[in-house]
Formats: C-alpha cells, structure tokens, sequence
C-alpha cells in the first residue's frame, strides 16, 4: 500500500534546479525536501546566510529601478517581478517544486481551488465548437463544469465509458480537441487504463487532461505514462491539514502556455500564505501517504470480513477492481476509497452506520490527517456504466472513506461501532 520502489518509475530522479544542488540525481523522498528551495527566494541579496523556507512575500505591488527599467518590461515567467497578480518567491517556490515532482513538466500554474483548475485549463484547451470527451466517473464537479459552463460557450462533451479502450477510439470525432481522464473513477474507484487512452487520444491530435489528484505525482507519473496535462487539488493531499484551499496544473510546454495566458486573463492567483501552508505540507507528504495507504490497506482487508459488505472498491487491494492496472501504473496510493453495503441495507441503517462513528468525521474532502465518511449511492453516478466491474447494480447503498494519521485498530474499533448500529431500531 506504501510507495514502492521496484516499480521503474517508483523511485524516480531527475536533477534538482537552482537549490544550491550539486548536480546529483535525487529519489523523490529527497525531492519533497529540497524542491522549490532556490537560494534567491531564501536569503537577502548581498548578504550572507538564508533561512530554511521561503519566507512569505505578501506583495500587491511590485517595482521597478527606474523608468528605464519598467520601460524594458518583464518576462512573463515565474521568477521576474511584475505585480502581484503573477505571483512572487513564495508562489514561485511552490509552483518550482511541483514541477521538479512531475517529470516530463515545463511548469506548474496555481490557482484557487481543484475546481479553479479543472475549468480554467478546459476553457484555455477549448473554443466554441469544439468537443470534450469526460470520463464517465469523473469527478461531479468536472461533469457539472462540462454541462453548464462550457455549453454556455458553445462547447459540447460526452461522456464515455472509461474502461471500453476501444469504444473510446471510435467516439473520438473531427471536433473533438481534449479528453479528461481521471483513475482512480471518483467515489467508484475504478482503474482505468491511463497509457492505452492517452496514446489513442494522442494519436488522433486530441490534448489528454487528467485529475491526478487521487495519486498525485509521487503515486503516479501522468505525464511520464502520455498525459499532455495533470492537475490536482492542492486542498488534499499537499496541503494535507485541511486548512487551505488550492488546485495546481502541471503541463507540457504547448499546453502550459495555453493555460496560463488563460488564467492570467481570468485573474486567477492564490495568496502567499496559502502557498507557504502547501510549501509546508509538501514536505511531509510521503511520509504521511505511506502512513494513510498502509492504514487504508489494513481497513478495507478487515472490511472483506464483514457480513454487513458487498464489495470494498479499493484499488490496492489484492483482487479489487482495476488492482491489476493499479499494480502495473501506480507507485502508490492514499486512504481514500469505498464500500458497498451488503444487499438488504437502506438508508437509515447507512445513516445509523455513519452517525455512531466518533473518529470518522461527516464531511466532503480528503487528504488531510483525520478521518472522513460520506455516504455515496454508486447506481446514479454513471451514466453510461452504473456500478464498478463485477459489482451488481442490486448490491447496496455505498460509502467512501477518507482514512488519515488514526490508529488503525481504533477506526476498525469505530466501524465496528457504527455496523453494530445499523441493526437498531
């Protein structure tokens, strides 16, 4: 369930950037350390010595030496003073340091929510008359931005199902610009194979996006496996205290200009505090993966056991669903996954379930260091494939678990409470 090296990509290394490195390839648990620290951003010019961090610069205005320096104008580049609205060294830093984790990357825009970035990348990928593929268990707000925001400007989307390789090939029409992927499927959990469709889309001149938020850059290289475009919500994992709100987009070089010109046109930008709290939590982010899937793994093992469970929809667990993709493309995981209740179940014993938990709290999110449940009812998600593989339609209701830093002999202690709850009255 933790990070595994054995796999090629698993313990990738690439050469550090301006942080004082010496020019030594470095594994990614080094990386987390050391990316996005460049000496610029942690000492005074002229001055000896820097600190650990990049400080916090809160700045609206930025200025110029003189009227013969403002003349000469800025590159529109991270790292070169403009105005706020471009951000400054501790934006920069953070942005610098999720590029060095997404290997194939030119750079990394921010931006003020997961959601943020979803819609600020599909609208600088797409103009009016152009088509988007949407993975049938994207996450709701990527359908909801799809039908709503994009058809008010003339852009159409179907979806398709993720796990028809072939299907897929043959939706791809002559308006079609950009597919959205997303694996594991949102609530579902479904594994799909990420490489095959990437290459099909590429193939055929389509842009490949994924949400890459499940897994994130140290569980699965996207761009490395044929992904033009990865983003991810910083809010979870990265941040990983849930005390911020951020999304980021990592792309090649094509793309990457797209977007950013777009999001620069929408004014998007996030606060140098916000930054600063991810720069934080990026530090310790593999170390608190490794801990959340290790305890992930030992609670939906336990939950195979009880009568009160149909399927645990868990990618890296031996025999799931997609658990073969998973082994295959993936060099790691996190705590998030879910559950189908035992045929039988109604809401309100769920419901029971869900309300005696006391270590699990009731909240949407993830990614950060407790534990989170929220019922989910799989047979209306999908429009085009109602439940997971080899799961009846007929199983149950569902529900998703967000496992964080707990014991996890005290949240299988927690369920327990809630399963024997299900039975009152």
């Amino acid at each position: 369930m933790g990070h595994r090296s054995r796999h090629p990509q698993g313990n990738r290394a690439s050469r550090l950037n301006e942080n004082g490195s010496n020019g030594e390839t470095h594994a990614n648990a080094t990386r987390l350390v050391e990316a996005g620290r460049r000496k610029q951003w942690r000492s005074v010019p002229g001055q000896p010595g820097s600190v650990v961090n990049p400080p916090v610069w809160r700045a609206s205005t930025h200025l110029y030496e003189s009227t013969e320096d403002l003349a000469k104008g800025r590159p529109n580049e991270d790292g070169h003073f403009y105005y706020g609205r471009r951000g400054g060294p501790t934006q920069w830093a953070l942005a610098d340091a999720l590029t060095e984790l997404e290997e194939g990357a030119e750079g990394t825009e921010l931006f003020p929510s997961g959601v943020a970035a979803i819609a600020a990348t599909l609208l600088a990928l797409l103009k009016p008359g152009d088509e988007l593929l949407v993975c049938d268990n994207a996450y709701e707000p990527t359908r909801s931005i799809a039908a709503g925001l994009l058809a008010g400007y003339g852009i159409t989307h179907r979806s398709f199902d993720p796990l028809d390789i072939e299907g897929f090939a043959a939706m791809i029409g002559p308006s079609t610009r950009v597919v959205m992927l997303e694996s594991p499927g949102s609530l579902t959990m479904e594994v799909s194979d990420i490489p095959a469709l990437a290459a099909i889309a590429r193939e055929k001149g389509v842009v490949s996006v994924i949400d890459n938020t499940w897994a994130g850059p140290l569980g699965f290289a996207a761009l490395a496996h044929g992904c033009d475009v990865t983003l991810m919500s910083l809010t979870k994992h990265v941040g990983g205290h849930s005390d911020l709100m951020m999304g980021a987009v990592s792309a090649r070089a094509p793309q990457l200009a797209q977007i950013r010109r777009h999001a620069q046109m929408l004014g998007q930008v996030v606060s140098p505090d916000d930054a600063a709290l991810a720069l934080r939590g990026l530090r310790t982010l593999g170390l608190r993966l490794e801990r959340t899937s290790a305890t992930a793994a030992e609670v939906a093992r336990w939950l195979t056991t009880r009568p009160e469970v149909s399927a645990v929809l868990c990618p890296q667990l031996g025999g799931a669903p997609g658990n073969d993709l998973w082994q295959r493309d993936f060099t790691g995981g996190c705590g998030l996954f879910s559950f189908v209740l035992a045929a039988g179940a109604d809401k309100s014993a769920r419901a029971r379930l869900l309300d005696r938990l006391e270590l699990f709290g009731i909240g949407f999110s993830w990614g950060g260091y407790e534990s989170l449940a929220i019922p989910v009812d799989p047979a209306g998600l999908h429009s085009l494939r109602p439940w997971p593989p080899g799961i009846d339609e007929g199983s149950g209701l569902g529900v998703r678990l967000a496992i964080g830093l707990e014991d996890a002999g005290d949240l299988i202690r927690d369920l327990e409470r809630g399963f024997a709850a299900m039975g009152e009255s």
